[in-house]
């Protein structure tokens, strides 16, 4: 039996054991005793996180993987769960944390990430293929033409380590673009002292007109009187670190 990968799921097969290995053991496999994998197709991956001692779930919503799997891994009877966007993790793993891994669907791959950030409470390590572009965006530093809204999110809450690059040519089909593995270690749950929806709408404001100083991006906040003097207003987003964002939601707080 054999899986055919589906466009539309944006499903790309790693066919390389050894890279597949390397993702597995980057798990440093502290503070979880469960590991969650995304889009697990034929269980390169899988193979390698069932020898280790966490319990392993699989995300996965294309039917035949899920046969293929149930198959070659009899031992993940009853751990095979839904689309990972729609789950409730609450529920999946009672409230225990877990790890996330995976070579991830390129085309909701952004989506996981805010649902690992959503969840972050329960989840203190991801580690994932993204295509490089991605990767790069989530792992970039300020003053990076790549530094926006991805990286900050991510990086408020998460180191971001860029690992390694994979070459388009351990995959079937081969994606037209190259790939990356990258690790986020969470670092703590919440930005004391800040309100956390309007971070983000600060955040997300910022950069959606990243060429105009903040004092103008963020015009539509319509930000109290008193902090229109703060010198961050006069930078653009790019050139703002995470704790920079942090105190500049602490400033206009209302």
């Amino acid at each position: 039996m054999k899986v055919h990968p589906k466009k539309h799921l944006g499903q790309h097969f790693l066919n390389d054991k050894n890279i597949a290995e390397k993702i597995v053991e980057s798990l440093s496999c502290k503070d979880y005793d469960s590991v969650l994998e995304i889009g697990a197709g034929m269980g390169i991956l899988t193979q390698f996180l069932l020898k280790k001692d966490f319990q392993t779930f699989v995300a996965e919503i294309d039917s035949e993987s899920v046969e293929y799997l149930k198959t070659h891994f009899p031992e993940l009877e009853n751990r095979i769960v839904g689309d990972f966007l729609k789950l409730n993790f609450h529920q999946l793993l009672n409230n225990e944390s877990f790890a996330v891994i995976g070579n991830f669907p390129y085309n909701i791959s952004s989506q996981i990430v805010f649902k690992i950030l959503e969840n972050r409470r329960q989840i203190p390590e991801m580690v994932g293929m993204f295509q490089k572009e991605v990767a790069e965006r989530i792992c970039a530093q300020k003053g990076n033409k790549t530094y926006g809204i991805l990286s900050v999110l991510a990086q408020a809450y998460y180191t971001a380590e860029y690992l390694f690059t994979v070459s388009e040519n351990v995959f079937t089909p081969p994606p037209k673009v190259k790939s990356a593995v990258i690790r986020l270690k969470r670092y703590r749950n919440e930005i004391e002292g800040i309100d956390n929806e309007w971070f983000v709408r600060i955040v997300k404001a910022g950069f959606n007109q990243r060429r105009k100083t903040l004092r103008n991006a963020l015009k539509p906040l319509q930000l109290p009187e008193k902090v229109q003097t703060c010198e961050l207003l006069s930078l653009r987003a790019e050139q703002l670190s995470v704790e920079d964002f942090a105190e500049l939601t602490r400033l206009t707080s209302q």
